[in-house]
């Protein structure tokens, strides 16, 4: 059985993150149950502030990152907030690789990446036969992207204005037939 990895990738504000919710929703149709992360932008008056973290099933969220934050890390005007990116976000992913069928991650970029807790997570699912379905940053050369990029590159999706509509159903069905359910 091939493993039920999949990975949506492509330039900022394409969608991945919408891709990747219409992803859980139809799981969730289907009855499948779906925890993990997702990041979103924070904004205020038209501009990005900052991301926020989301637990997929409880809602419970956190900071990410904000902008013109003073502290380390940084990815550019951002101060990564890695004790409540870990608080929300790896605790999700932990839950989750315990106790639902699917897991999401959105996303395996450069700020999530600074935690060594996280990048030990995102390792351990890409081991398990839990199915998974996350985004990686399009240019991030970190050696967990490069990892995920090589071994599960026929399951990876670049996302285009184009496609974005069609390739959430795509991957949904997928795992739907992986898991035996179609």
């Amino acid at each position: 059985m091939k493993p039920l990895k999949f990975f949506l990738t492509g330039p900022p504000g394409i969608g991945k993150t919408t891709a990747v919710l219409r992803i859980v929703d139809v799981l969730r149709g289907r009855g499948l149950s779906v925890g993990g992360m997702v990041t979103e932008e924070v904004r205020r008056g038209g501009r990005r502030v900052g991301f926020r973290v989301i637990d997929v099933a409880s809602g419970r969220s956190g900071y990410l990152a904000v902008a013109n934050e003073p502290g380390e890390p940084r990815v550019g005007r951002y101060h990564v907030r890695l004790g409540e990116f870990e608080d929300v976000g790896v605790r999700a992913l932990l839950r989750a690789i315990d106790s639902y069928e699917v897991v999401v991650c959105d996303e395996i970029g450069p700020m999530e990446l600074y935690s060594s807790r996280f990048v030990e997570t995102v390792e351990k699912l890409l081991s398990l036969t839990k199915p998974l379905v996350g985004t990686v940053h399009y240019r991030a050369r970190h050696p967990l992207v490069l990892e995920i990029k090589r071994r599960f590159q026929e399951n990876i999706y670049r996302l285009t204005l184009e496609n974005r509509g069609r390739v959430p159903m795509l991957v949904a069905e997928r795992i739907i037939r992986g898991l035996g359910l179609a």
